[in-house]
């Protein structure tokens, strides 16, 4: 493993990127909304600066992209990393039977959601019986 594996960026690293760069980082993780506030706010208060965001946005393709956002491709990569082995086996063995259990609790939760709808559904039709029980069925009426 390379030293850049095993220790984590320092603060002095983080202050090397730019200010611009982790300005970009951050309204990345925010999505389009946060973009497009950016540039309103440009435009109000230093119309150059609106201007210039509004020329980043449509050069870099952020203002017409639908998966942009940073959220969903680390969503995706950590769901990868859920299957994946880390080389512990006792972690391993902890992962996976955590995974098991909490699978198992969705399905018991999703059960007992079909059970509260299937009972919802019952008085409904109940009430309806009762509803139209109560009420003389107009039939066919013959004049003489």
């Amino acid at each position: 493993m390379t030293d850049a594996t095993l220790h984590p960026p320092s603060r002095e690293g983080y202050a090397q990127t730019g200010f611009l760069t982790r300005a970009e980082e951050w309204l990345d993780a925010r999505g389009k909304g946060a973009w497009i506030a950016a540039m309103v706010l440009g435009f109000i208060f230093f119309w150059p600066a609106g201007l210039a965001l509004l020329a980043y946005m449509i050069w870099s393709k952020r203002m017409f992209s639908r998966h942009r956002s940073h959220a969903r491709f680390a969503a995706r990569r950590y769901a990868h990393t859920a299957f994946t082995s880390s080389g512990n086996s006792a972690f391993d063995a902890y992962k996976t039977e955590t995974l098991r259990r909490l699978e198992d609790e969705q399905k018991s939760f999703e059960a007992f959601l079909d059970r509260l709808r299937d009972a919802k559904d019952k008085a409904e039709f109940d009430q309806f019986m009762e509803d139209r029980a109560g009420k003389p069925v107009a039939g066919p009426t013959t004049e003489a």
